[in-house]
């Protein structure tokens, strides 16, 4: 479902369409949570043994530059996931698990687009990440406090 419109994303700006690219694509849209890097890499490295953790990561970090994909950060933990960003969505994320939730819809809005223009800023993206504690860990952390 989403393979054809990364591709078509790709090739509209400029990119070419690598059988790696394409796996990675694969691998990313047929993931049922959003991976780490390192869980693509093994992915697509059983198809193409010699495909490097760097070009994974680059080919990742492109497709979060032109908003096909959103970078989840997991703040505390080791690294963070990707997603594919169809629909444009925001995140909740555990302090302590490092578990996430997707939030529907976009909070940002026209008047803080139009803010951001009057400040001579153009705006090229944008993430909101809520952070906290999960019901699991919240309860953990009082059964600590007491």
């Amino acid at each position: 479902m989403y393979d054809k419109f990364f591709i078509q994303q790709l090739k509209q700006h400029g990119y070419k369409i690598t059988p790696q690219r394409r796996a990675i694509i694969e691998a990313l849209a047929e993931a049922p949570l959003a991976p780490k890097a390192s869980e693509i890499w093994e992915k697509v490295r059983q198809k193409y043994p010699d495909i490097s953790p760097d070009t994974v990561y680059r080919n990742l970090t492109l497709m979060v530059d032109l908003g096909m994909v959103q970078q989840i950060y997991l703040r505390g933990k080791e690294t963070s996931r990707f997603e594919v960003n169809i629909p444009h969505h925001h995140h909740l994320i555990c302090l302590k698990c490092g578990c996430y939730y997707c939030l529907e819809g976009c909070l940002v809005n026209e008047q803080n687009l139009k803010a951001a223009k009057q400040r001579g800023f153009t705006v090229i993206g944008h993430a909101l990440e809520l952070y906290g504690y999960c019901l699991t860990c919240k309860e953990v952390r009082k059964e600590g406090l007491r």
